[in-house]
């Protein structure tokens, strides 16, 4: 626990057999009431590995995509009880050294919501990530943060923290079962005026470390603008988004 928030990590894997070791060995297990791993079907020994770590580990017999293994992950971590969930990829780009601070912003109730970013301060590129994909991080936040009214530094990034509170209130069942699925869910938190904190994160980009294809990206960013656009329309009353109408319509989370 920290402050007496249960704390739970939620890894969604696919194919993370290389680096899930490390990556569980950097976790603050001091402060972490659980740790879960969910294996979207994939094709070496994720499962095992995990299991061999004594994670809870849930197997998708088959592959439901990036968005709907988060769905798995923040739905197991709910029926435990979490307060707090950290939902950390298990590839080793994301250093878990950075948890215990994500968790005390929402444990001291500073924020709601913590993300971890990539671009706060100058070692992206120096960290690997690769030129177009900073190029196009930072075009896509540059454009949400205009359409949206907010700012953030990325909107992109995969290493979140989560306050039960925030979980249960958002409709994440409506949501892409796909890569979009991230920037939905950060959209619907800014929507309903949660806090979102950001904290600088180092940046690795290795072999083993997840990404997605070229056609991917693409869906990708068409579904940011996409989602972006949802938001503005349903917001001044202009169209109806499933995604965003079960949420409060609360002016506060924007900036003016």
């Amino acid at each position: 626990m920290y402050k007496g928030k249960r704390v739970a990590i939620v890894m969604p894997a696919y194919n993370a057999e290389r680096t899930l070791r490390q990556t569980f060995s950097e976790i603050p297990h001091d402060i972490t009431d659980e740790v879960i791993l969910v294996d979207d079907a994939s094709r070496d020994h994720t499962a095992q590995v995990s299991r061999e770590l004594g994670i809870k580990t849930i197997v998708h017999l088959e592959n439901k995509g990036y968005g709907g293994n988060q769905k798995t992950c923040y739905r197991a971590a709910l029926d435990l009880n979490a307060d707090i969930v950290v939902m950390l990829h298990p590839d080793y780009q994301y250093t878990p050294r950075l948890i215990t601070a994500m968790v005390s912003l929402i444990a001291e109730g500073l924020f709601d919501c913590v993300l971890g970013s990539r671009i706060l301060g100058v070692g992206a590129l120096k960290g690997g990530m690769p030129v177009y994909k900073y190029i196009s991080n930072r075009f896509l936040t540059a454009v949400q943060n205009a359409i949206i009214g907010y700012k953030l530094s990325e909107y992109h990034t995969g290493f979140r923290a989560f306050s039960k509170e925030l979980l249960l209130a958002l409709p994440l069942e409506n949501n892409s079962d796909d890569f979009v699925f991230d920037n939905q869910m950060l959209c619907q938190i800014i929507f309903a005026a949660y806090r979102v904190g950001e904290i600088s994160c180092p940046t690795r980009y290795a072999e083993d470390s997840s990404s997605i294809n070229f056609t991917n990206s693409l869906r990708y960013g068409f579904g940011v603008i996409e989602t972006s656009l949802a938001f503005r329309l349903h917001r001044w009353g202009w169209m109806r988004s499933r995604l965003f109408a079960t949420l409060p319509n609360n002016m506060q989370g924007e900036i003016n």
